[in-house]
């Protein structure tokens, strides 16, 4: 007798999810990027942990990573945690992690680029790029075409292996990512009026970077959405790609360095507390809720024919998506110019 899957929402969780595929996860090998404590990849990785057969969680800080290890356990004390070490601005350290992953004696069966660079401050990163743009889209688009290989090869008659990047409603500002000025893809570019002081005071001004740093934000979570579309055509069955937006969650971006510029869009209150709703109404997700989408992503078996779909709300919404991040010729030459900025074509 077939079994009914539940349908999921927006107040969907983290574990409703997991449990409901939890024969899918058994067995599987799963990695994780950005994992720190009472963030979205954390409670990813919390819940996978539950069924998978090992989940790998990463991060720049070793002490953070150590912590969120040991928490992990603390809730599942079967669960198979590793870590990695991992600076997704730096082109050097994204290679030496990967040939790490690729020197593990298990498969990897799924990916889930959740780590993001949202300090609030401007800089450029040793490679010369901007962190935003480096964290954010350059070191994930290297360190999964660098696992591809690996990934691919978990494939077997019951599983096709997924490859998930968490970005943003945010993605539809704007008008999408620049394409045609490597300046300003790079660097943000002179149109964007960052404070070039900035990397070596540690940040500039408020009244210089409100506006463009969000506006850079847009661009990053632009290039996750279109990379999962280019990666999901490449991958031609062979590998599923999908992008997300989880909803709009109280993390620590909420009380860093983007709190100056979030308060004045109306998403958190003038004493920097949480507001009750968002502008238009929306209402926050609590982590829990807002980890639901990802793993949908994830483990989702209905949408296997729907590779390079966007969800929001634990459902393909591909109406969410805006036309600048939709358009596959523009997926196309965004890979294409991340190919060049990382010296390397990826062919598979």
């Amino acid at each position: 007798m077939a079994t009914t899957l539940p349908t999921f929402s927006a107040s969907t969780t983290s574990d409703e999810v997991v449990d409901t595929f939890a024969d899918d996860i058994k067995g599987k090998n799963v990695l994780v990027t950005g994992t720190s404590l009472n963030g979205l990849g954390f409670e990813t990785a919390r819940a996978i942990a539950k069924y998978a057969n090992l989940v790998v969680i990463t991060g720049y800080n070793e002490q953070r990573l150590q912590a969120s290890k040991t928490a992990i356990l603390e809730a599942i004390p079967s669960a198979n945690v590793r870590t990695l070490t991992l600076d997704l601005s730096s082109l050097a350290a994204v290679r030496k992690a990967a040939a790490e992953v690729n020197a593990y004696a298990e498969p990897l069966h799924l990916l889930i680029n959740n780590a993001a660079a949202t300090s609030g401050f401007y800089r450029l990163t040793d490679d010369n790029i901007e962190i935003q743009m480096a964290a954010s889209h350059i070191g994930p688009f290297l360190f999964t075409n660098l696992l591809l290989p690996k990934i691919i090869a978990s494939g077997t008659r019951t599983w096709t292996p997924r490859v998930v990047f968490v970005s943003s409603n945010a993605h539809r500002r704007h008008d999408g990512i620049p394409l045609d000025d490597k300046e300003a893809f790079l660097r943000g570019g002179p149109g964007l009026a960052f404070n070039a002081a900035s990397n070596t005071t540690g940040g500039a001004s408020e009244s210089e970077t409100s506006l463009p740093l969000m506006r850079r934000y847009a661009h990053v979570k632009s290039a996750n959405v279109l990379t999962a579309r280019e990666l999901a055509r490449r991958g031609k069955g062979k590998l599923l790609a999908y992008s997300l937006h989880p909803g709009g969650i109280w993390t620590n971006a909420c009380e860093g360095g983007l709190q100056s510029e979030l308060i004045e869009m109306g998403v958190v209150n003038p004493d920097g507390t949480q507001t009750e709703v968002m502008p238009g109404g929306v209402k926050w997700k609590t982590l829990p809720q807002g980890a639901a989408t990802t793993l949908v992503a994830a483990f989702d078996p209905r949408i296997t024919d729907q590779s390079g779909a966007y969800l929001d709300d634990c459902v393909v919404a591909e109406d969410h998506v805006a036309p600048h991040s939709a358009d596959m010729s523009r997926a196309l030459k965004l890979w294409q110019l991340t190919e060049e900025v990382v010296g390397e074509k990826f062919d598979f």
